[in-house]
């Protein structure tokens, strides 16, 4: 390797470097130095041999020819890479000989010269585990880098803090206060090392760059555009992505998001060469979710319940050893905690007596299957009271719940009805039925068989018409059906 002059130690110096040498270079040595050279009929007159880096090029007549490719092509990487102030100064050799000139010599000669030497420039590598990753231009560079990839995830308070109390060995850690934290450790996740290296200079990075690209191990994110019948799992599976990959990688985006063309989307998952990794502690004070308990009562009627005890959260100041990696969360470990206020569970008494003529509150399906044909709400200008229930299975009726037969007969415009008091609160109605199966004043059980669905009344079609009341008021079926 030929290196070039140092001007200052200030200054980037460019390296002349040459490759193999070509078939061209060979034919004019063979050309220039064969016994034809030294033809009787011949002139002779005073040619230069050009090495580069000790390897031989050609001959040229002229030694301002080869300077002048050497410079036009220093000049031209200068051109390029001006912030990098870049100094060249070139070591080449010439050796003269009394040989038979040709006019080839120098006009073969030249291509040898563009095509056997190429510029590399004076850079810092940054190694990861033993493979160079980025270059960059010096080492301060490289340090900077090392330091933003850090910042990324850190404040500089914190560093310097942390910094500080590593210098100092015996500096004791005070007890964390609520809601504070504190850096334990900060450090990236591979072994790193700074080398010299000389390379060509279009492949050195600043220092955001190279932070970017070690993070995302690329500099450009792809991008896709959204085209017509779009959806996102084709767009993860074209790309061999998952779709946890592109939600990832674009914030806002969920699986129900709607597409539209033209949108644009990433679909670059970032592959970094190396994570930086976060040890701290953290204090903070949480809530302790009080409990629920129920206590059964045999004396009390089913479907009863009665509050004991009201419930009330506890909390605690808690301490936790936290590790992440690039920002994510991937240890987290209790150190201590500290009970500031005890949980007081919230306490229900629940009644478990059955009575026959008591329901529990919650209301069977009161056909055997079947749909609901109309729901509750205005109908054909008129409140529609109850839901309708058409298409069962079979044409039996039954209770939605433990109670009393308050009435069974004809209602007007419902038809055969019967209304059942379960005597806590609530009461049900059944319509429309062809025949009924109870009297008023009789005691029924949840699910037993109270009459046979039809048609009378104002029915348009076999049906059951089912209302709910609580407390004297009309309330919604479905939101009691279980």
């Amino acid at each position: 390797m030929l290196f070039l002059n140092r001007i200052s130690k200030s200054k980037k110096f460019l390296i002349l470097k040459t490759t193999a040498i070509t078939t061209v270079a060979a034919s004019v040595i063979a050309f220039s130095n064969g016994p034809a050279a030294f033809a009787a009929s011949a002139k002779s007159s005073t040619i230069y041999h050009v090495y580069l880096n000790g390897t031989y090029i050609g001959n040229v007549t002229n030694k301002d020819v080869a300077n002048k490719i050497i410079a036009e092509k220093a000049d031209a990487t200068k051109g390029s890479f001006k912030a990098m102030d870049l100094k060249i100064g070139p070591k080449d050799q010439y050796i003269s000989e009394q040989a038979l000139r040709t006019a080839s010599t120098t006009e073969e000669t030249i291509p040898t010269i563009k095509d056997t030497f190429y510029i590399e420039a004076e850079a810092t590598a940054i190694v990861i585990d033993g493979k160079p990753v980025v270059y960059v231009e010096n080492k301060e560079t490289a340090e900077e880098v090392m330091k933003k990839l850090k910042l990324r995830y850190v404040s500089q308070d914190q560093l310097n803090d942390l910094e500080a109390r590593k210098a100092s060995e015996n500096m004791s850690l005070p007890e964390l206060k609520e809601n504070e934290s504190r850096l334990l450790d900060v450090r990236l996740s591979k072994n790193i090392s700074i080398e010299a290296e000389n390379i060509a200079p279009e492949r050195i990075m600043s220092a955001n760059e190279a932070v970017t690209f070690l993070q995302k191990g690329t500099l450009e994110e792809k991008k896709y555009v959204i085209q017509a019948g779009d959806v996102l799992e084709t767009i993860a599976n074209s790309h061999h992505l998952k779709m946890v990959d592109i939600l990832a990688i674009n914030p806002g985006l969920t699986k129900d998001t709607l597409l539209m063309i033209g949108q644009e989307i990433n679909i670059t998952v970032p592959k970094p060469f190396i994570e930086v990794i976060v040890d701290k502690e953290v204090k903070k004070k949480e809530k302790i979710a009080f409990t629920n308990e129920v206590i059964k009562n045999s004396s009390m009627p089913k479907g009863e319940t009665k509050e004991k005890q009201k419930g009330q959260n506890g909390s605690r100041l808690v301490t936790y050893s936290i590790s992440e990696q690039n920002g994510v969360s991937v240890k987290k470990e209790q150190l201590n905690e500290q009970i500031q206020k005890q949980a007081v569970n919230h306490i229900v008494i629940k009644g478990t007596k059955v009575i026959p003529s008591r329901g529990d509150g919650s209301f069977a399906w009161p056909t055997v299957g079947g749909y609901i044909s109309s729901k509750q709400g205005p109908r054909w200008g008129r409140m529609h009271k109850g839901i309708d229930i058409a298409g069962p299975n079979n044409r039996s009726i039954m209770a939605a719940d433990n109670g009393v037969v308050v009435f069974a007969g004809w209602g007007g415009g419902y038809g055969n009805k019967i209304i059942i008091d379960h005597h806590n609160g609530y009461r049900t109605l059944y319509g429309h039925m062809s025949s009924l199966k109870v009297k008023a004043g009789q005691t029924v059980s949840k699910g037993t068989s109270i009459g046979v669905m039809g048609a009378t009344g104002d029915a348009t079609g076999i049906h059951l018409h089912f209302e709910v009341y609580k407390n004297s008021g009309l309330v919604n079926p479905l939101s009691y059906l279980r």
